[in-house]
């Protein structure tokens, strides 16, 4: 591995970890949105929300670390992702924005009238951020942004058949890693009747994402052909079997309610599909604009990865000792 490939490799650690954690609480207001009505639904969105009280906001801390390392050692493709994107991303950024908002707005609403009206708008930015999040994906995948300002369309460079596809799969891989993870939560709290709520959205979510990534491999064979060459023969195979093993592997524990094992195997089948995307997009950054092209000088990339090195140390041992004390008080 060469120098100017490290920092991004981290990044696409941190993608993988928001996707998974961030995903979760994305997927989370997803189930708050189509829970219903009812002392049941009612039941779905106070766990939804409780569950992600501790942790929502510390995991944007994954967010900020790819935009921040991104846009340091590899600054030309950042301005040309951020140029010629800038409309999903802001539609991702004022989704975060609202959903904060909302989460936060909760607590005070004083009847229940307000408070379906705060959860409405809680649900809804939390399937608009990742599925604005995904076309971003989608874009630089099938090679819709160049090097420029912008580098491409700033419509259909996102609004294409890959960019939705992914989107897409975004909110269906939210949906199921949040499902595994809440039925986990509610069996950890003693409510059986709950987690196996959770646990019947769960074998859904992770069926209805299985027949969406399939879809997407189809989509990508006519659009992106490159990638899927290399997903499906080349160097990302691996994980994509990986993904694959670890989806049906997931849904078989959940079908005999071995919600902790499941957990972390929900966890390996979505960071494996991230680790097939790159695995498949490598040496390629942006259309015309290889990683080696893209990256800054010598003596920034050491600055970087020293940087990310040290963080390291801090930022590992605090998110354990968060996610530990969660996972404690929810027994």
């Amino acid at each position: 591995m060469h120098l100017y490939e490290v920092p991004l490799w981290f990044a696409l650690v941190g993608l993988a970890l928001y996707t998974v954690l961030g995903g979760a609480d994305f997927g989370a207001g997803f189930w708050q949105l189509v829970a219903g009505s009812g002392k049941q639904a009612d039941e779905v969105r106070d766990e939804a929300h409780h569950a992600m009280a501790p942790v929502w906001e510390a995991n944007h801390v994954w967010l900020i670390f790819i935009l921040t390392v991104v846009w340091t050692a590899y600054p030309a493709a950042f301005g040309s992702i951020a140029s010629t994107l800038s409309i999903p991303l802001f539609i991702a950024g004022v989704g975060i924005v609202m959903r904060g908002g909302a989460y936060a707005l909760r607590a005070g609403t004083r009847s229940a009238g307000e408070q379906r009206r705060v959860d409405t708008v809680f649900a809804l930015s939390s399937v608009l951020t990742p599925f604005a999040l995904g076309t971003v994906i989608g874009a630089i995948a099938s090679e819709r942004v160049h090097l420029g300002n912008p580098g491409g369309s700033l419509v259909t460079s996102w609004l294409n058949p890959t960019s939705i596809a992914i989107g897409m799969l975004a909110v269906a891989s939210g949906a199921y890693t949040s499902a595994v993870f809440l039925s986990g939560d509610a069996e950890r709290q003693g409510d059986r009747a709950l987690a196996d709520r959770f646990r019947a959205r769960a074998l859904g979510a992770g069926l209805t994402a299985g027949a969406i990534a399939i879809g997407a491999l189809i989509v990508l064979d006519f659009d992106a052909e490159r990638i899927f060459r290399r997903l499906t023969q080349g160097v990302g195979l691996p994980a994509l079997v990986a993904s694959v093993i670890a989806g049906i592997a997931t849904l078989a524990l959940l079908w005999r309610r071995r919600y902790e094992p499941a957990r972390y195997l929900a966890a390996v089948a979505v960071a494996a599909t991230i680790a097939g995307w790159a695995l498949a997009q490598n040496p390629v950054f942006l259309h015309g604009l290889t990683i080696h092209e893209a990256a800054a000088g010598h003596d920034t990339l050491v600055a970087v990865v020293v940087a990310i090195l040290v963080g390291a140390l801090l930022l590992f041992p605090s998110l354990a000792l968060l996610f530990r004390l969660t996972l404690a008080l929810r027994i």
